[in-house]
């Protein structure tokens, strides 16, 4: 039953996301144009109007030379769109391979270093932030490198490898390492990446989940209820231990350097 749910919100995924490539390709360029500029405005408090952020954003100068480089791929110019992808790479650190499939509203924070390889695929209004890598993990030729549903939020310097699907509205922490499929409305956190389901789902009226501080210490939590319960038994078992130095549970959420020789 397990397997059978995850595979029915990761097809649910694709089919958001192809979906949300195909709108792409419909929309008008200047209707894309104008969802491009509103990303960023929405998005970024520091955008104080449309100008600043037409003559200013390499992540939106990143996402329009992509969309140029991948119209000339889908028309088999393709060694002029490598070429054309990268001198937008050399002009804005950001490197988008041109037969990657982006929905609108893709906003790219900052974006030096982001790479997104060539299978990738992204649904609508995803957010990334500086450092993240959509990377394969495979010398085949075919899909090799990973899916994002919509509105997904990936913090800085995360790395999502493989050909693994993110569901819609979830969030992937800073420097997390992703190498396994995300169902829908999840937190990702960690190394390797330690899946959590929200217990509610995000309101989409909310808009895009940005509250990077909410990150779930799956392993640290888990091991500080642990050694508070062993503890427990100790003191009920009146239990010496002689053993020295006693690593003690954390005081608030902070662990004390005696016990770690710091």
């Amino acid at each position: 039953m397990l397997f059978k749910a995850a595979s029915n919100s990761e097809n649910v995924t694709l089919n958001g996301t192809v979906k949300a490539q195909k709108t792409a390709a419909k929309t008008g360029i200047w209707k894309t144009i104008q969802e491009d500029v509103r990303s960023v405005l929405e998005r970024d408090p520091a955008a104080r109007n449309a100008l600043e952020v037409i003559l200013l954003y390499p992540g939106l100068h990143a996402v329009w030379g992509y969309r140029i480089a991948h119209w000339l791929w889908e028309h088999n110019l393709r060694l002029l769109a490598r070429g054309l992808s990268q001198f937008i790479r050399l002009l804005t650190g950001i490197e988008i391979h041109p037969g990657a499939k982006i929905g609108n509203g893709l906003f790219i924070d900052h974006g030096m270093g982001v790479v997104i390889g060539e299978t990738a695929e992204i649904g609508e209004n995803v957010t990334l932030y500086h450092g993240v890598t959509l990377g394969g993990t495979s010398l085949n030729k075919g899909k090799r490198h990973p899916t994002l549903g919509s509105h997904v939020v990936v913090g800085a310097g995360a790395k999502v490898l493989g050909a693994i699907t993110i569901g819609d509205h979830s969030r992937i922490g800073a420097n997390a390492v992703v190498v396994k499929p995300v169902p829908p409305n999840s937190v990702v956190v960690g190394v390797p990446g330690q899946i959590v389901v929200r217990s509610r789902p995000a309101p989409a009226a909310k808009g895009p989940d940005l509250e990077h501080n909410r990150l779930p210490d799956t392993i640290g939590e888990t091991l500080a209820v642990m050694m508070a319960k062993v503890q427990e038994l100790e003191k009920k078992l009146n239990v010496q231990t002689p053993q020295t130095p006693v690593i003690h549970s954390p005081d608030h959420g902070i662990w004390h350097g005696e016990d770690f020789s710091i």
